[in-house]
């Protein structure tokens, strides 16, 4: 599955594995727009579902769409060279995960840093 980054306007998204094994996908800027799948793939189907709903119920309360926050000022390039065996399983993760593979790294980076995103 292609995630069009269009159907989140622009806004971060993790996915993770909870204690139940469903999966959990939410925006980082907004952690209650989330929701649950069998596999990462169904769970950004039903975190585009949400969010759908969620921007109807602002425009009936005549409240603004909220927006994220600016990213271009904190986008760095950040090269790194890696096996072409890790670069592969990679890539796979990202594509059942239905994001980019810059996205999956990131992700990956902040979990295992004190770093947020």
């Amino acid at each position: 599955m292609k995630n069009n980054h269009d159907d989140f306007d622009g806004f971060t998204i993790k996915i993770f594995l909870d204690e139940d094994g469903d999966y959990l996908a939410h925006f980082i800027e907004l952690p209650n727009v989330s929701a649950f799948g069998p596999t990462p793939a169904q769970a950004l189907i039903e975190l585009k579902t949400a969010w759908e709903l969620m921007k109807e119920c602002y425009q009936e309360d005549n409240v603004p769409i909220p927006k994220p926050p600016a990213r271009e000022l904190n986008d760095v390039p950040f090269n790194v060279s890696v096996d072409p065996h890790l670069y592969h399983r990679l890539t796979d993760e990202a594509a059942k995960a239905g994001m980019s593979l810059n996205a999956l790294v990131e992700q990956k980076l902040a979990e295992t840093t004190s770093v947020d995103t």
